[in-house]
């Protein structure tokens, strides 16, 4: 179905001088594997013979490595789905990556030329909170579901949510109260640091009510810029507040883990936890090797087929390097629209439809089973606590796997009003 503008619409709205702006930032990016579906022009989609899935992520810029795991995964996630055909009842799959720069004004650009000029069935993204938050309204203007991948800020299934949204990556609240299971109790004293930013601001919130709820006190919260190299200050507060433990939620390759150490944040009886990151972050934690703290993913803890055939095939692409953080998270989101096609027997042209489908559908996943639950969309999905460990020829702390968090543990509070 060819979208039409609205009078009036939010679409509409937006200036001849940003869609042509749009227009010519269009890039047949591709994915590190070379191969990046091209776009064609929306009189195929719209006949029924190519399904078209557009893809936000950070491809430059701050996240950049996470929008590279992000559309390795999804990549991966197709061919997966699909037995390596990249058709589904008969209809050819394509897909066209489009970089966001980790900018909320270019994510709006980049969203509305993949739905207005490329006639996209799907999204998928992004990398930030802040860049989702933007497209939202977006997607509920065209009626299309946008499947949100690996963004976490509690309000993108909560009260900036719309039927359209469905979200593999977990929540700001699923990394709390698994966060918070690790080292709250009665009478602990805990700081908090994070990026100013939704992504930690949601964060911290969702934390604090869990570890309240668990008998701790919040001593201190500090929040830094998102882009800031120097920490010194937030730092300087955390260490006369005295807490027992500093939780930190960051993302990133600006990290605070380095500068931690330079203050010997550790020496003054303050304990660090936090979730396990990416690979490039664990290499910066190598005075963290015995913190307790969770990880949403790190591709030894999962024991099932999907993720083996994850690893094994990302190693044969890939040079031999093994799935990362939010790899698993881009599989995901890919598979579930894969079974959405199925169950529709490729009839996505309705976005009602099609939202109607995945309300409450599960699939399997690298990290096993994940839900769509009906009320948010949120996916429920396995987390996992662990124990940072050094291992022979590995030059980083590994996560390693105390137990998993199950799906149904970690479930989030529905907070989008619906």
């Amino acid at each position: 179905m060819t979208m039409r503008k609205k009078k009036g619409s939010r679409l509409a709205r937006i200036s001849g001088a940003a869609v042509m702006a749009a227009v010519l930032l269009l890039s047949a990016a591709c994915s590190d594997g070379g191969s990046q579906a091209e776009g064609k022009d929306g009189a195929e989609g719209a006949s029924g013979g190519v399904i078209k899935i557009g893809v936000l992520a950070s491809l430059t810029g701050a996240l950049e490595s996470y929008g590279k795991q992000t559309t390795r995964g999804f990549e991966l996630g197709i061919d997966y789905a699909t037995d390596g055909t990249r058709e589904v009842d008969g209809r050819k799959i394509e897909f066209i990556f489009e970089d966001t720069e980790t900018k909320p004004d270019v994510a709006v650009k980049k969203a509305t030329k993949l739905l207005e000029t490329d006639k996209v069935d799907f999204l998928v993204g992004s990398s930030s909170s802040g860049d989702t938050l933007a497209v939202l309204p977006l997607v509920e203007e065209a009626k299309k579901v946008m499947v949100v991948e690996p963004a976490v800020a509690d309000s993108i299934t909560g009260e900036q949510w719309n039927k359209y949204v469905f979200r593999t990556a977990r929540n700001s609240s699923q990394d709390a109260i698994a966060g918070a299971a690790a080292i709250a109790g009665k009478g602990v004293k805990i700081a908090t640091f994070a990026p100013d930013s939704a992504f930690g601001r949601d964060g911290i919130a969702a934390f604090k009510e869990a570890a309240v709820k668990l008998g701790s006190e919040i001593v201190e919260e500090q929040y830094a810029d998102a882009a800031a190299t120097d920490f010194t200050a937030s730092i300087q507060k955390i260490v006369q507040a005295k807490p027992d433990y500093l939780f930190i939620v960051w993302a990133g390759a600006n990290s605070p883990w380095k500068q931690l150490q330079d203050m010997k944040v550790q020496d003054q009886g303050i304990k660090i936890s936090t979730g396990a990151p990416d690979i490039a972050a664990l290499k910066t934690m190598n005075d963290l090797v015995g913190m307790e703290g969770f990880s949403v993913y790190y591709h030894t803890l999962p024991d099932n087929d999907v993720n083996k055939w994850l690893v094994d095939e990302h190693k044969k692409r890939f040079g031999g390097e093994v799935p990362d953080l939010f790899t698993p998270g881009g599989m995901s989101a890919a598979i579930s629209i894969v079974e959405a096609i199925k169950k529709l027997g490729g009839d996505v042209g309705d976005g009602d439809q099609v939202s109607s489908a995945m309300e409450g559908m599960s699939f399997e996943t690298p990290k096993g089973k994940m839900t769509f639950r009906k009320e948010d969309h949120q996916a429920l999905q396995t987390l996992y606590a662990i124990k940072l460990e050094k291992q022979d020829g590995v030059d980083y702390p590994v996560p390693v796997l105390m137990r998993e968090l199950a799906p149904d543990e970690t479930a989030p509070a529905i907070r989008n009003q619906r």
